[in-house]
């Protein structure tokens, strides 16, 4: 399993960044176009990287920044551009590079009072808020976050007027036009000072925290919290939502509890992750030690990552429950307490996630939306209706307010965090309590997740994978059913395949981000099942690959 012996202890000194050092590389190294690990590259959340890798460095966030201005004017978007930032020591200069090329551009750029760190979710609620009945003038936003990523990362995220993280067609024109730029040395970057950018008319100010707190009460049962008296416990992990709960708890009058309010870039007060990097991983049992330990302390307990869109749910009994495992009892628990709901509203998955959530959304006589990684896929359905709840198998979600209509298009981490105390309420019992009822009713679902090195020609062989070329007919002892290459949702490309036997299944798809792929699989008969299947998968890929023109890749590791 490759398990760091120091997983889940507190980081040591001489694992912590030296910020001074990292702002520095962020503004001296010069990224070379020409070297792939270099150039601006959009994965499903955006562009990340470090800046000691000279893959986030001064001269990406300008070119990305000029190529979303070149986008704007292109689609006539003219509204105000809405921009927030989480607490990774990269996102505050970052910020105000991007301002440097907007204020230079004449974008109307809305920042943060009190330059207060900004959620996803509350930069996806602005745009909607903004947006809600217009024709003309529709606002945008970006969002400089890496998520959970370790601290000397920085990340640079696109949402379009729908709210949500921008398709493939928009990411892939600014990261080609981004590209062009930093191959041209920048010539067509607008950029003026930052001084007289933050003194600019089209510079502005935004009650963030303000106008997503006391709008809360439209998507939760706030007053059922409330009145149940739930004991909770927050770990914001650092995040940019740290000075959110304080006013989430006073504004309803929540028995809530921030167990950690402190911010620091590096990061010191986390248990590490599985491999020993520094990672604000709410669904990580490593990196969520800390609130682990103090379940006995609340009734429910949770935290999201350093962005807020993703959520961990901490129970007295089950302890940290998976992801999954959340998803399943939220969506369980959703469609039959939101009676203003359309009837026709899905229920939104990727093809990794669980398949208790099929039987889970079978049972409530939904439909399913089974669609490719990536919350972009999302977007559309939660915005018109059509889906009541989509969700991913690495802890984000978001779903519709309480008359049905939009709340966020992008991954809210807050809102599921507080929909488990809203469930423990209404039901008496807690998420992991209910689980085990469904895991009774429809059987246990044992899951996993690994991760292999990679070579770039290795992905791109991997994400363009045809069913004739797995050679396997049997996984894990039985026969395969189904090789699937497109989602059964939407018939989008998963960029990589999913097998599926009669009691288990993989899927293997490249990194956007990274030089590795990953491989999801799930048993319904245990986990020496499921091992069977992770070690079959690799074989299978491996084999697929070389078919495909590919060498044969390393053996995968727990991620």
């Amino acid at each position: 399993m490759n398990i760091n012996p120091l997983a889940g202890k507190l980081a040591q000194q001489a694992m912590l960044v030296n910020v001074p050092k990292l702002i520095t590389a962020y503004y001296c190294n010069r990224p070379d176009p020409s070297a792939p690990g270099q150039r601006v590259a959009f994965g499903t959340s955006g562009h990340r990287g470090s800046a000691f890798d000279v893959s986030f460095n001064e001269w990406h966030v300008l070119a990305i920044s000029q190529a979303i201005c070149d986008y704007r004017k292109l689609q006539g978007i003219d509204g105000p551009l809405f921009l927030g930032i989480d607490t990774h020591a990269l996102s505050v200069p970052a910020c105000a590079s991007a301002l440097e090329v907007l204020a230079a551009n004449g974008v109307e750029v809305m920042l943060s009072e009190h330059d207060e760190y900004t959620p996803t979710p509350a930069v996806s609620h602005a745009i909607l808020t903004y947006n809600r009945s217009r024709t003309v003038g529709f606002a945008d936003g970006i969002v400089i976050t890496p998520s959970h990523n370790p601290p000397d990362n920085g990340g640079f995220k696109y949402n379009p007027r729908n709210g949500g993280p921008a398709d493939s067609q928009i990411t892939g024109w600014i990261q080609a036009r981004s590209n062009a730029l930093l191959e041209g040395g920048l010539q067509g970057v607008q950029k003026i000072a930052y001084e007289k950018a933050l003194r600019s008319r089209t510079t502005h100010r935004h009650n963030f925290l303000n106008a997503y707190v006391s709008d809360l009460g439209n998507v939760l049962d706030m007053e059922a919290i409330r009145g149940a008296n739930i004991r909770m416990g927050v770990d914001p992990m650092g995040g940019a939502g740290v000075h959110y709960w304080g006013q989430i708890a006073e504004r309803y009058r929540l028995n809530l509890t921030l167990v950690n309010e402190v911010v620091d870039p590096t990061f010191r007060f986390m248990t590490v992750d599985w491999d020993g990097q520094i990672r604000m991983d709410p669904s990580s049992p490593y990196a969520m030690q800390s609130l682990i330990g103090l379940k006995d302390h609340f009734d429910i307990a949770f935290a999201c990552d350093t962005d807020h869109d993703r959520h961990g749910i901490v129970t007295r009994n089950a302890g940290l429950l998976p992801p999954n495992h959340y998803l399943s009892v939220a969506i369980f628990y959703l469609f039959q307490h939101r009676p203003q709901w359309s009837q026709y509203a899905a229920v939104g998955k990727t093809v990794v996630s669980s398949q208790m959530i099929d039987r889970v959304t079978t049972k409530l006589g939904r439909k399913l939306y089974e669609t490719p990684v990536g919350f972009k896929w999302f977007a559309a359905g939660l915005l018109d209706g059509s889906l009541g709840f989509g969700g991913e198998e690495s802890a984000g979600a978001s779903f519709v307010r309480l008359d049905g209509s939009v709340w966020t298009t992008d991954k809210d981490g807050i809102v599921p965090a507080l929909l488990s105390a809203e469930i423990s309420a209404r039901m008496g019992r807690d998420p992991g309590e209910i689980y085990h009822e469904l895991a009774r009713e429809f059987g246990e679902h044992f899951y996993d997740r690994a991760e292999a090195s990679a070579t770039p020609d290795q992905k791109q062989i991997l994400a363009k994978l045809s069913p004739q070329q797995v050679q396997s007919t049997a996984l894990a002892g039985e026969k395969i059913q189904r090789i699937l290459t497109q989602a059964p949702g939407n018939d989008a490309a998963i960029g990589g395949l999913k097998v599926v036997a009669k009691s288990g299944w993989f899927a293997a798809r490249p990194s956007g981000t990274e030089e590795i792929y990953k491989i999801y699989a799930e048993s319904f008969r245990g986990t020496d099942h499921l091992h069977r299947i992770l070690e079959e998968a690799q074989t299978i890929v491996s084999d697929a690959l070389v078919k495909g023109g590919a060498a044969r890749v390393a053996d995968p590791v727990k991620s």
